[in-house]
């Protein structure tokens, strides 16, 4: 894991990767507790049996909302900023789930520094994200993300 030591060494970083996170498997279990928590119970998401049958590899695949859940639960194992009192979600920009995410696959998360901007008592940061997909050459999901530090 990356350490920052203050907010004002963010900017020394943009541009650059901050780092890949530990893998993370999705297996159905998570699936299904998002789907009981966003009312998203889709057959591509819930139904082994069906999904054996009719999905493309014969596995349900994770909600693509699931996916981009997991950056705040990837995020704190890539880098973390030492000395500051408390971080904010500002939002996102753009995202795209370019890839199915089968269940018992793994993904984890690189993050690349974009921007730095100050705001008063400290920084907004613009974050491209790209969720790597085990075995695959592509991502599953990118995204930029916007979060406020503070000092």
């Amino acid at each position: 894991m990356l350490e920052i030591a203050t907010t004002k060494d963010l900017a020394g970083w943009v541009g650059k990767e901050l780092g890949t996170s530990e893998w993370f498997t999705v297996d159905q279990r998570t699936i299904d507790l998002f789907a009981e928590a966003t009312g998203d119970h889709q057959w591509i998401h819930v139904d082994v049996e069906r999904a054996a049958k009719e999905m493309p590899g014969g596995k349900t695949i994770a909600h693509g909302f699931l996916t981009l859940s997991l950056l705040p639960r990837l995020a704190p194992s890539v880098y973390r900023v030492v000395q500051r009192s408390r971080a904010l979600n500002y939002g996102t920009n753009k995202v795209r789930f370019t890839a199915m995410v089968p269940a018992g696959s793994r993904v984890r998360l690189a993050i690349t520094l974009k921007a730095v901007e100050p705001i008063p008592g400290g920084v907004r940061v613009t974050l491209d994200n790209a969720m790597e997909l085990e075995g695959s050459p592509r991502p599953c999901l990118v995204a930029e993300t916007l979060a406020q530090i503070y000092d």
